[in-house]
């Protein structure tokens, strides 16, 4: 029998894992949770559980996926296994991104990200925050998706994981490519031919792929056919039935035909792609088929047929939708089903609620909490202050992104001590809020200004050296009802005015404006 040492490692081996077949993962975590259950050992039988759980949210069942995430997530938490909280959101990201509910993904995302440690393994640092980049991407984020990516790249390179570097860097380039930025896009892509030829390994037909679009966005169209000719014939000779994977190979190939002007070969290719649509009911890309059908009528000057196919395009475009939103609809149903998948939802609620960096509540938890306490601001004051770092980027630039993230944390703890009665908040990036309650204006001041200098005292050396950290706050005092928008505005004029003043200050603004009757 395995000793836990040898169950921990092998689960290892198979969590993160690349392109494995999911039946034999699927088999051997089975096995793995009953040895680790024979020994009493709950942690481990529970990621061979979260491992089962990926494998059947890659096999398409998603309710059983979720329902299981959903029990490893509740497990985690009333443990505090941080490890498995960040696994489990990042499973929970990818089963809500394949509903096609792309904003829950996303906040998954960010809590799987949130619940790294620093002792977190390489690997699954990098997968994590590739995962929260995809979402980013998906979210149109542009700046902040780069970020991420850049981050698990560095990652990857530290660790001399090429694997996982390839893996981002195609992530990365394919982002670029559809947010429409197609120098970045080759920039990054001549980085993961580079980094593939130096690993001796050829790029995966998707990349290759990946790479046909990106030279077709930049006009280089006739070495986009070659690409993409030669994507079709290596499938082709490999053998393998993957008709989703062809049929998309195909599509690319004609939008490169057409755009070199081969209306012919691009149409003999586009009725390839569209007999195995339909021999293997692949409705996504057969919608696509028509599109690109109507771009070909029209390339041929046949304005009436490019018009009725276009017709048929968008007509099969809601049927597809609507289509997906019933299955979607079921999978929730599925999901939702007991009532521990309801309890887990509502914990997940909670979670969502909190930064993930620095464990303070969100924007979100500032507008659930906050109306509230101004509406009884005649018999409880309420102080409002924006607290601002000053000249954060230049510790990012000069110590780091990561360094940067340990200074927002201790900032963090040093506004909840603070924040009291009240609570602190993180409303993005280096900006924070602090909102103390039942505290009268005078004493207000003096307990903000306390904060600063507290700020401004604190032993920064082990993190930033000889560069100070320092606060600008702008703050106001509610003692009439005033509505959220006004308190925040009001304190966020103060806010530049003691910036304007000259940083690591406080400026307060006690006389904020009445709601409208």
């Amino acid at each position: 029998m395995s000793s836990p040492a040898e169950l921990a490692a092998e689960l290892g081996s198979l969590e993160d894992r690349f392109g494995a077949d999911i039946g034999p993962i699927l088999a051997r975590a089975q096995q793995l949770e009953l040895a680790a259950a024979a020994q009493g050992e709950e942690a481990l039988r529970v990621r061979a559980r979260l491992i089962q759980a990926n494998m059947h949210r890659r096999g398409g069942d998603l309710a059983l996926s979720a329902r299981m995430c959903w029990a490893v997530n509740s497990w985690a938490a009333e443990h505090g296994h941080r490890s498995l909280l960040a696994r489990s959101h990042q499973q929970l990201s990818a089963i809500y991104d394949n509903l096609g509910d792309t904003a829950t993904g996303l906040e998954h995302a960010v809590l799987a990200v949130g619940f790294l440690d620093d002792d977190s393994p390489p690997r699954m640092r990098a997968v994590l925050l590739v995962k929260l980049a995809d979402d980013l991407a998906m979210d149109g984020s542009v700046q902040a998706f780069r970020e991420r990516y850049r981050q698990a790249e560095r990652i990857a390179l530290a660790a001399g994981d090429t694997e996982m570097l390839l893996v981002v860097l195609n992530n990365f380039a394919y982002a670029d490519y559809v947010a429409g930025h197609a120098e970045q896009a080759w920039a990054t892509m001549r980085r993961l031919r580079s980094a593939t030829d130096q690993a001796g390994q050829r790029l995966t037909p998707d990349a290759v792929d990946t790479l046909a679009r990106i030279q077709i966005a930049l006009g280089r169209h006739t070495d986009a056919v070659l690409t993409a000719e030669a994507n079709v014939q290596d499938h082709a000779f490999s053998g393998m039935d993957d008709a989703d994977a062809l049929a998309e190979y195909l599509l690319t190939l004609t939008v490169a035909h057409r755009h070199r002007g081969d209306v012919a070969d691009a149409q003999r290719c586009l009725d390839e792609c569209a007999l195995l649509c339909r021999d293997r009911e692949l409705a996504g890309i057969g919608v696509r088929v028509l599109q690109e059908q109507a771009e070909l009528h029209a390339a041929r000057g046949q304005f009436d047929l490019a018009f009725t196919t276009y017709k048929q395009f968008h007509e099969a475009s809601q049927v597809l939708v609507s289509e997906q939103r019933e299955a979607q609809a079921r999978t929730r149903h599925a999901m939702f089903e007991t009532a521990e998948a309801r309890r887990d939802a509502d914990r997940f609620r909670e979670q969502a609620l909190l930064d993930p960096l620095t464990g303070l509540g969100n924007r979100r938890f500032v507008d659930e909490h906050l109306p509230a306490l101004l509406a009884a601001a005649p018999g409880v004051p309420v102080t409002v202050a924006m607290v601002d770092l000053d000249h954060f980027k230049l510790i990012n630039d000069t110590w780091s992104h990561e360094v940067g993230d340990q200074v927002l944390v201790r900032i963090a703890g040093l506004l909840r001590a603070a924040a009291v009665p009240g609570f602190a908040a993180r409303l993005g990036g280096e900006e924070f809020l602090v909102v103390l309650t039942g505290v009268g204006a005078a004493q207000a001041v003096r307990r903000v200004e306390d904060l600063r200098r507290a700020v401004a005292a604190h032993d920064w050396s082990p993190l930033t050296g000889d560069t100070p950290v320092t606060v600008s706050v702008g703050m106001t005092v509610a003692d009439r009802v005033v509505t959220q928008p006004q308190a925040l505005a009001t304190a966020d004029a103060a806010l530049y005015a003691a910036k304007r003043g000259g940083r690591n200050r406080v400026e307060a603004n006690l006389r904020t404006r009445l709601a409208p009757r």
